[in-house]
């Protein structure tokens, strides 16, 4: 268990990483510029961090738990399969909701969900390579 919670810190430090990326280059500041007017001044680094940490704690969770009924063989397979799973639920469902309730451009979206894509395999392949089978609940 403690193997799980580290890894699940090592995919939160990852989601961290992967943020700033995704979030704090120009291509992004202009794509995102639509969402100014709504954006808090400044981000609450503390409250994103822990977000971030639990978000990895709680996906290595799911995937020790999931990996038996995962498509593919072995972990970085299962993994893939998992991360795909993730980005629909998380990044997809939220793009088509802000698609249909937003003035966003088609863009910013496509963006979206190409970066949401590449940041989510990426932490899902770390998960998939630090759990070991047996942990990730096969024998």
């Amino acid at each position: 268990m403690l193997r799980l919670v580290l890894v699940g810190v090592a995919a939160g430090v990852a989601f961290l990483i992967l943020d700033g990326v995704v979030n704090g280059n120009p291509l992004a500041r202009e794509l995102y510029a639509p969402y100014k007017a709504i954006a808090r001044p400044s981000v609450n680094a503390v409250a994103g961090s822990v977000v971030d940490l639990v978000y990895g704690v709680v996906l290595v969770l799911l995937f020790s738990t999931l990996r038996p009924s995962l498509p593919g063989y072995g972990n970085l397979a299962k993994a893939l399969s998992f991360g795909v799973m993730v980005w629909f639920l998380r990044v997809c469902m939220r793009v088509a909701g802000e698609w249909v309730m937003t003035a966003v451009p088609a863009r910013t979206h496509a963006y979206t969900l190409v970066a949401g894509l590449v940041q989510i395999l990426i932490v899902a392949c770390i998960i998939g390579l630090l759990i070991p089978a047996t942990e990730a609940g096969t024998a």
